[in-house]
């Protein structure tokens, strides 16, 4: 999919999920009736109320019962169409866990599921509505790969690219409305393959979803010091680009992963797993939400709470380029 300015720049005040029920319209003028999707009460947070006003026959709504979606889901997709299914990350990934290694993993369904505000942009509600699990749990199933867009432009470009996988895909959305711009015209998305947004020396930061904003602002800052660190957007976390994870441990002498997910098993871990089977002597510093569920708030607090923040990324490269 090819996207322009105007989109960009409209995706970018509706936010991800928004963006994604605009991106589903865009995909149905595509492949036309083959398209079908499947949502657990989530019209309206998906921004499909479009699509279903105008395609009917071809949305399901199961109310809230994120299990029966799956399966529901599954059972579509079994019958050669392409499958999009969205509901809340929290319950997509944790209320369905059976459902999803059972009916699509085992079986090899190629069933694109949506994970709507995952992260903590829904601090607001309780850590019921948090999904800071979703990445450690979703790459752990054989067959399931994971993406994680850095911004509005990049979910459109990941719905377009899962649509002609042919795999189980789960495609995490963070943030919220007035998403930060990363990309500010077209360019190519490819599933698996990391991109350099920033070139540097001596230091990378290799981040995913709204983290990718944030580390490139605090290479800004940064610049001004005479620190110049790359930048890496790694928008798919299964299957992990090893190629350049291996280029990265020749290259620099420090890389610092950052992500709006638990330290345990998230982009972290699946960078470190591919730096020790390398025995690469690379130091990681791993930047993410500490594993404890901190107190509730809204988003913006929540991120200063857990040091995700582009001064908290300045203060964590002084510090080890100091030490």
């Amino acid at each position: 999919m090819e996207i322009n300015e105007k989109q960009i720049l409209l995706w970018s005040k509706l936010g991800s999920r928004a963006t994604y029920g605009l991106t589903i319209l865009e995909l149905a003028k595509k492949i036309g009736n083959n398209l079908l999707v499947v949502t657990a009460d989530t019209s309206t947070s998906a921004g499909l109320e479009r699509f279903k006003k105008k395609y009917p026959e071809n949305y399901f709504d199961v109310g809230i019962a994120e299990q029966n979606s799956i399966g529901i889901a599954a059972g579509l997709a079994s019958e050669n169409f392409t499958v999009f299914s969205s509901t809340f990350s929290s319950f997509q990934t944790m209320r369905c866990l059976e459902q999803i290694k059972v009916n699509l993993c085992y079986m090899n369904i190629p069933v694109n599921l949506v994970g709507l505000a995952s992260g903590v942009v829904l601090g607001d509600l309780g850590y019921t509505h948090c999904s800071i699990e979703d990445i450690s749990v979703m790459r752990s199933f054989p067959n399931m790969t994971v993406l994680s867009p850095a911004d509005c432009g990049e979910t459109a470009k990941a719905v377009f690219a899962a649509a002609e996988y042919n795999k189980p895909v789960y495609i995490r959305l963070t943030g919220g409305t007035n998403n930060a711009i990363v990309y500010k015209n077209n360019y190519n998305f490819q599933i698996g393959k990391a991109i350099k947004l920033v070139s540097g020396e001596d230091i990378a930061l290799v981040a995913t979803g709204t983290m990718v904003s944030k580390a490139i602002n605090a290479v800004k800052e940064l610049n001004e010091k005479s620190i110049f660190p790359s930048v890496y957007n790694f928008h798919t976390i299964k299957p992990i680009d090893e190629e350049t994870i291996k280029y990265i441990s020749n290259k620099y002498k420090l890389i610092i992963t950052i992500e709006e997910h638990n330290v345990i098993g998230g982009l972290g871990s699946a960078v470190a797993e591919k730096l020790i089977q390398n025995e690469s002597s690379i130091k990681q510093v791993f930047m993410g939400i500490k594993d404890n569920y901190s107190a509730s708030g809204n988003y913006e607090t929540i991120l200063n709470k857990t040091g995700l923040t582009k001064s908290n990324i300045i203060n964590k490269i002084m510090d080890n380029i100091q030490n």
